[in-house]
């Protein structure tokens, strides 16, 4: 299976991601701590992503390990920094995708795909799903990776994590977070459009999420207003109680995140979502518990 790549989309220079840190990922890692090849660490029906995403049979979402951020409170930490799981050829990428679909997956989950996004370019072109695929990621991304996936993927599902370039320079190690993410979503739109529901289930459209941190009220009513302002009307937006302390945040560098949100906090946020009129989902606060962290490794 050979692709040739066009403009930045090669691990020999990488400019994935916003960072470019231009590693040549054949013979190092990256910042990202991606290779040469994608790195599998899990590949299974996941049931606990929106209600149109996860439907009956589940999504048959694909985690990959390392990442272009490094977010203090991730709740994937075990994966998302460091080398786990193992290398995948292309070859074998393709063959994981068909798995899940044939085992009545609902859609094509690829979560944190970003850093590994050739590899899945040239999976998808051997082979493209009946089902939809879904782009799950963080959000800071470049446009010019993103228009290589054009007619892969179906549905965007990525994270609007900051309004403040501070907030995303403290806990997750960029400082260009809110505009780099409005033109990336700005670009998912441009690509699939307005959100399609069949039975039940998304088959195409963007699904922005946004986790309200603790402490961070006020920064999450500007960050969705600055979504209203600066995202099409058709894209929806998920908003997230989820959150609990992982990753860093016991560190005595971050107390104010520390523990799980308030129902004040959130219903503060809830009612700003609720004036802005979006379309979408609201989580229930219940749903901040780590029997909702899926189990990554054996």
């Amino acid at each position: 299976m050979t692709l040739k790549f066009t403009g930045n989309m090669t691990y020999k220079k990488c400019e994935l991601c916003p960072r470019e840190c231009g590693a040549d990922r054949t013979v190092s890692h990256g910042f990202c701590l991606g290779g040469a090849c994608a790195n599998v660490t899990r590949a299974a029906k996941h049931f606990w992503e929106e209600p149109v995403i996860s439907g009956k049979n589940g999504s048959g979402t694909i985690f990959f390990s390392g990442c272009t951020m490094r977010c203090v409170y991730c709740q994937n930490s075990e994966i998302s920094r460091d080398i786990s799981g193992r290398n995948v050829s292309d070859e074998e990428l393709c063959e994981i995708i068909l798995s899940l679909q044939n085992d009545g997956a609902e859609n094509i989950n690829l979560v944190n795909p970003v850093h590994f996004a050739p590899s899945i370019k040239n999976a998808l072109l051997a082979a493209k799903p009946s089902i939809p695929v879904v782009w799950n990621s963080g959000g800071w991304e470049r446009v010019e990776t993103l228009r290589e996936m054009e007619g892969l993927i179906d549905i965007y599902l990525p994270d609007f994590k900051y309004f403040s370039d501070e907030k995303a320079l403290k806990y997750s190690g960029i400082g260009d977070y809110a505009q780099t993410a409005a033109n990336a979503i700005n670009e998912m739109f441009r690509q699939v459009g307005d959100v399609v529901i069949e039975n039940g289930l998304m088959k195409k459209g963007v699904i922005v999420r946004h986790l309200v941190l603790p402490s961070m009220s006020v920064q999450s009513v500007k960050a969705l207003r600055f979504m209203r302002e600066n995202l099409p009307d058709g894209v929806w937006v998920s908003l997230m109680g989820q959150y609990i302390p992982a990753g860093d945040v016991s560190s005595e560098n971050f107390p104010e995140i520390n523990r799980k949100i308030t129902i004040k906090e959130y219903n503060t946020v809830l009612r700003e979502f609720r004036n802005l009129g979006f379309d979408g989902f609201c989580q229930e606060l219940s749903s901040a518990s780590e029997d909702f962290v899926p189990v990554l490794k054996d």
